[in-house]
C-alpha cells in the first residue's frame, strides 16, 4: 500500500500530509515543493524500504520525533527518543523570555532539563548554564545534544523534590532559574493523545492530582536559596493553574510577577523576580 495512503487511513488528511512532509524533509531532504513535484516517487529502493519502516511505526502510534530520532527547537535539531520529553513549540517562548529579562553572560539554572533544549539554546546565546534532571536517561540525551551542538553546560542528576543541595561548583547564585516541570494532572490523561501517553515519559509529564503546584512550590523555595539579588524565575505552566502559580510566587515574596500567553493565546508562562523580603 502507498505509504501516504497508510497515513490517511490513520489520520485526517491535514495531519497525514504534515507527517508525510515532515518525514520527507527531515529524513530524505525533500521539501514540500519537491513532494508536490513528485520527487518522493523517485526514492531509491533502500530509501523506499526505510520509508516503509518509518510509516509503519508512525501508523502504530509512535511519535514521529522518536521514529526519526530528533526534533527541531529554536532552529536546531535535538536528539530525542523514549525516556525524554519531546520539545514543544511553545517552550521556545520560555527561552525568549529569559533572553528578554536576563542579559547574556548571566548564570542560569535549568531545572528538569530533559533533552537539554532550553539549557543548550541559552548556552549558545551566551549564558552560563547549569542543568539538572532526575532522569539519567534524559541526561544522556542532553549531554549528547550539548556535545553535538558545541554548548558548554554543567549537567547534574538531581531530584528537586528531595530538597537537594547543589554541589560545588554549582552552588553559586544564579541570575535566573528556568523550568518546564511536569504539570499535567493525572485526571487530565484522558484528554491527551494516545501516542503521548503510550510513549513519552510520565515522569516528565504528570504531577499528582492533589498537588498540582508541587514543582512550582519546590522550585520557588529553591530560588530563595540559589537566586542572586533581583534574580528571575521563569516557569512554563499548565494553563489551568497559571493564576495559582502567580499567587504562590506572590505569597513567597517574589515581585514583578507576570502571566504571559503563548502563541496559541493560552496563559502558559509565569515569571517573577526575587524580592527583598522572602517568605520561603
Amino acid at each position: 500500500m502507498n505509504t501516504y495512503k497508510m497515513l490517511l487511513q490513520k489520520y485526517g488528511s491535514g495531519e497525514a500530509r504534515a507527517l508525510y512532509e515532515f518525514v520527507m524533509q527531515h529524513r530524505f531532504g525533500l521539501s514540500r515543493t519537491d513532494v508536490l513535484l513528485g520527487k518522493d516517487t523517485t526514492l531509491s529502493a533502500d530509501d523506499k524500504a526505510e520509508l516503509q519502516i518509518i510509516i509503519d511505526r508512525i501508523v502504530k502510534g509512535e511519535p514521529v520525533q522518536y521514529v526519526l530520532g530528533s526534533e527541531e527547537f529554536c532552529g536546531r535539531s535535538f536528539l530525542v527518543g523514549p525516556g525524554v520529553l519531546i520539545p514543544r513549540p511553545e517552550t521556545q517562548q520560555l527561552v525568549q523570555l529569559v533572553e528578554q529579562y536576563v542579559a547574556p553572560g548571566g548564570s542560569v539554572l535549568d531545572v528538569g532539563t530533559g533533552s537539554g533544549c532550553i539549557a543548550i539554546t541559552l548556552a549558545l546565546a551566551g549564558y552560563h548554564l547549569t542543568a539538572s534532571d532526575v532522569s539519567e536517561e534524559a541526561l544522556g540525551y542532553a549531554r549528547k545534544n550539548a556535545e553535538r551542538l558545541g554548548a558548554e553546560v554543567d549537567f547534574l542528576r538531581e531530584d528537586i523534590t528531595a530538597c537537594p543541595i547543589l554541589p560545588a561548583p554549582h552552588s553559586s547564585q544564579f541570575n535566573a532559574i528556568v523550568s518546564n516541570p511536569p504539570y499535567i494532572c493525572q485526571k487530565e490523561a484522558s484528554e491527551m493523545d494516545d501516542n503521548v501517553l503510550r510513549h513519552e515519559p510520565h515522569l516528565a509529564l504528570f504531577v499528582p492530582d492533589d498537588d498540582p503546584l508541587l514543582f512550582y512550590r519546590v522550585i520557588a523555595d529553591y530560588g530563595c536559596q540559589y537566586l542572586a539579588d533581583e534574580g528571575w524565575l521563569f516557569f512554563e505552566t499548565n494553563r489551568a493553574y497559571t493564576a495559582q502559580v502567580g499567587a504562590l510566587l506572590q505569597e513567597k515574596g517574589y515581585k514583578d510577577i507576570k502571566i504571559i500567553k503563548d502563541q496559541y493565546d493560552n496563559e502558559r508562562f509565569v515569571i517573577g523576580r526575587l524580592g527583598i523580603i522572602m517568605i520561603c
